[in-house]
């Protein structure tokens, strides 16, 4: 498939992607954005699909992981703001967003600033932030499983370069943030107005059930799906992950 490869120069941060299937059939470009402590080659393979169906495809490296620059700020809404800045930098009028984990909260953000700007959003085994001071942290997952301690261990033999990009700084931030509440996120969840997939990995997963169904009663066109695996769904299940999301964006 062909491929561009660049980096947008903020004021702060690089913020490095990739730019595949310029000729494409649709011209509603599909956004894939990773987790937290990987980069967009997790998205390779669904990619290379979604360019064979006739897509234009864009993965970007999220701040602080893969070839983007490291950075002092590690806000969550930071890496929003980047992607709408890269969706401004690229011309993009209108996209479809698929975002894992910190980038599931990444493309959410997106959709509550600019809800014109997204047509189809896909929301992979986003940890749900607190609603209130009140409200205990709880995750669904304690200890990782043992596919998820193998696919770890074999993630790191194939790319080391994608740990050793990582900036582990970013980890201490990452929990701060998540022991504080974020009503703002939560009251701003019915500014989303486009057609919603949440994907939730089960038992193995990070997401809160309970959390999850107030989500899916905010958004005004949501709908969940169940998965049994962990926190990597288009990584353990993806036959199934592609099986669901596929029909969804060409919807």
């Amino acid at each position: 498939m062909d491929l561009t490869a660049g980096r947008m120069a903020l004021a702060e941060v690089r913020i490095a992607y990739r730019d595949s299937g310029m000729g494409a059939v649709s011209d509603v470009p599909v956004m894939l954005v990773h987790g937290m402590g990987g980069d967009g080659r997790t998205w390779d393979r669904f990619a290379r699909q979604l360019v064979r169906s006739g897509r234009r495809v864009i993965i970007p490296d999220l701040r602080g992981h893969g070839r983007s620059s490291h950075t002092d700020s590690y806000l969550f809404d930071d890496f929003g703001a980047d992607l709408c800045q890269l969706c401004d930098h690229l011309e993009l009028t209108v996209v479809d967003l698929v975002g894992h984990s910190l980038g599931g909260y990444a493309v959410s953000r997106v959709a509550q600033d600019r809800p014109q700007l997204v047509r189809r959003l896909v929301v992979e085994e986003c940890p749900l932030p607190l609603q209130s001071g009140a409200e205990e942290l709880h995750s669904i997952r304690r200890f990782p499983t043992v596919p998820e301690l193998w696919h770890a261990t074999t993630s790191l033999v194939r790319h080391p370069g994608v740990v050793l990009a990582f900036d582990r700084s970013m980890t201490r931030v990452a929990l701060e943030q998540f022991r504080k509440p974020n009503p703002e996120w939560w009251d701003r969840l019915s500014d989303i107005t486009a057609p919603t997939l949440v994907l939730r990995g089960g038992s193995g997963g990070m997401v809160d059930p309970v959390k999850l169904a107030v989500v899916q009663a905010a958004i005004p066109d949501c709908a969940v799906l169940d998965f049994t695996c962990g926190h990597s769904i288009h990584r353990d299940r993806y036959r199934e992950f592609a099986a669901a999301v596929r029909p969804f964006l060409a919807g």
